[in-house]
């Protein structure tokens, strides 16, 4: 059985739809995942880019294909009331359920109640009203405010960041990972042991050399 590591965060909706894809993109394979929250800003910021939401006409056409893309596939989702929002109390709490033998991994009930709670129904993601209810619902077994909480989240993010990872949704698998909602037809493919992971197309793009760089 192999092990996948799920790198989300819930202000995604790639992430979202990922997600819900997952259990049918890998529908045959022998596999368990770890559900790992982490925060898609910090990976930003360390990588020095603009998220999707902050470049106004790219947001405008992330919306409408995240929405075709959930309609094309029989997706539930509605947008939240305000995009980008800060997801840093859906982070922690989704950090506060994980179990003690896997701090930081909470299971997949919890990752999809939290999404749920996101991308369907249209409402504010942090909703104070809401977000208690959310809380109540998923009972932590930890404070989501706790030091322990927010160090484990930091955690998670500076882990993925040191493996390479730049944005959510992503995939980690042995020594290679993979990027996005339209990798999962990749993943579902080196999973079944596709001997194209082991050629040069794979293998050889980091010996290309850039021939150009930005004006710093």
């Amino acid at each position: 059985m192999r092990h996948i590591t799920c790198y989300l965060d819930f202000i995604s909706p790639y992430a979202y739809l990922a997600f819900e894809l997952l259990p049918d993109a890998l529908r045959g394979v022998s596999y368990s995942v770890s559900y790992t929250p982490v925060l898609f800003a910090g990976m930003l910021k360390h990588h020095g880019q603009l998220g999707p939401a902050e470049i106004a006409p790219k947001r405008d056409w992330t919306y409408r294909q995240v929405l075709w893309l959930a309609h094309s596939r029989g997706i539930p989702l509605q947008l939240p009331a305000s995009h980008p929002f800060n997801p840093l109390p859906l982070l922690r709490l989704a950090v506060a359920c994980s179990p003690e033998y896997e701090p930081g991994a909470p299971n997949r009930y919890v990752c999809e109640t939290i999404f749920r709670h996101v991308w369907r129904g249209g409402g504010e993601a942090t909703d104070e009203p809401r977000l208690e209810s959310l809380v109540q619902q998923l009972a932590p077994q930890r404070g989501m405010h706790s030091d322990t909480v927010k160090a484990q989240l930091k955690k998670n993010t500076e882990d993925a960041i040191a493996q390479g990872v730049f944005g959510v949704p992503a995939f980690a698998v042995d020594d290679k990972f993979f990027w996005g909602l339209d990798s999962l037809p990749m993943l579902r493919e080196y999973l079944l042991g596709g001997s194209w992971f082991s050629s040069p197309d794979w293998n050889g793009v980091s010996q290309v050399t850039s021939g150009i760089g930005r004006p710093s």
